[in-house]
């Protein structure tokens, strides 16, 4: 177990870098700095959460992923010079990669928990390279194409360890794909609110944009969407054609041999019946009267 430390460790701070955070830079870093940890709500939440899942899922221990994401979360704000007196962003960080770290680490238990876990990224990561693209047939080319990817993976990783059984999952598993891209926007909504805006009217565009959001990408994106599911199903059955069949459980009574285990009262069936000794008849005491 200390040999899998030796390189899940370095490997999950890495991943929690560059599979968190790395999206900033397909748009170039905001306002021309050089942080890698933005103090943006939407970058600390989704990023802090994706990649808190990415490093439980190559920690796979609970309580070794949670105290490191929370290192490491909390030296990146430090080490990129971010203040400390904005305590709300900061917490904000540390509870997404916690949250992330936290699932991650079940989802090696669970294949279903992970691929849960995934969903989120995911569709945050579906929409962002296309943003750039000014022409419409493009963008709907590659983000339908993001969009179908990371379903089939999701539904591909749930189906991982308990293969077709676990298939009951797909539906609510696409439904909470789908409902990622309400929460994602729904973030960015409240990151785009005004600094003086008050709670309600905040929090009342972020339902509007989660509700907003379902329309346009079953609408623009339900093909794909559908290409996804079809493409699930021969991934899930060639993984399971490629393993070794399941062995067969374990005998509880093979160490035991076949012969019946009988109580002392009936230990008299398996015993070699005496000879009988027959006396004649003249020596008898009847016969000598």
């Amino acid at each position: 177990m200390r040999m899998r430390y030796l390189w899940s460790i370095p490997a999950a701070v890495v991943a929690w870098f560059v599979g968190g955070f790395s999206a900033v830079y397909l748009k170039g870093l905001p306002g021309g700095t050089t942080m890698f940890v933005p103090p943006r709500l939407d970058l600390l939440l989704l990023g802090g959460f994706a990649g808190g899942v990415l490093a439980g899922l190559l920690v796979a221990r609970v309580r070794a992923t949670v105290p490191l994401v929370l290192i490491v979360a909390a030296g990146a704000w430090w080490l990129t010079g971010n203040p400390w007196q904005e305590r709300e962003l900061l917490i904000s960080l540390l509870v997404a990669s916690a949250a992330g770290g936290l699932i991650g680490a079940l989802g090696t238990r669970s294949s279903v928990i992970a691929a849960f876990a995934l969903a989120l990224p995911l569709a945050w990561y579906a929409l962002r390279p296309a943003g750039q693209l000014t022409d419409f047939r493009w963008l709907w080319q590659l983000n339908g194409l993001l969009v179908g990817i990371g379903l089939a993976l999701i539904l591909y990783v749930a189906c991982w360890l308990r293969g077709w059984r676990s298939a009951y999952f797909w539906a609510p598993l696409t439904a909470w794909y789908l409902a990622s891209f309400g929460v994602v926007a729904a973030i960015q909504a409240i990151d785009r609110a005004p600094s003086g805006q008050a709670f309600n009217p905040t929090v009342d565009a972020a339902m509007d944009a989660f509700f907003n959001s379902f329309g346009p990408i079953l609408r623009e994106y339900g093909a794909w969407l559908v290409v996804a599911v079809l493409l699930a199903i021969p991934m899930v059955a060639l993984k399971l054609r490629a393993l070794p069949p399941v062995p067969p459980p374990p005998d509880p009574y093979a160490d035991r041999t076949n012969d019946a285990v009988l109580g002392d009262d009936l230990d008299w069936i398996d015993r070699d019946e005496p000879k009988r000794r027959l006396f004649s008849r003249r020596n008898t005491p009847e016969s000598a009267v």
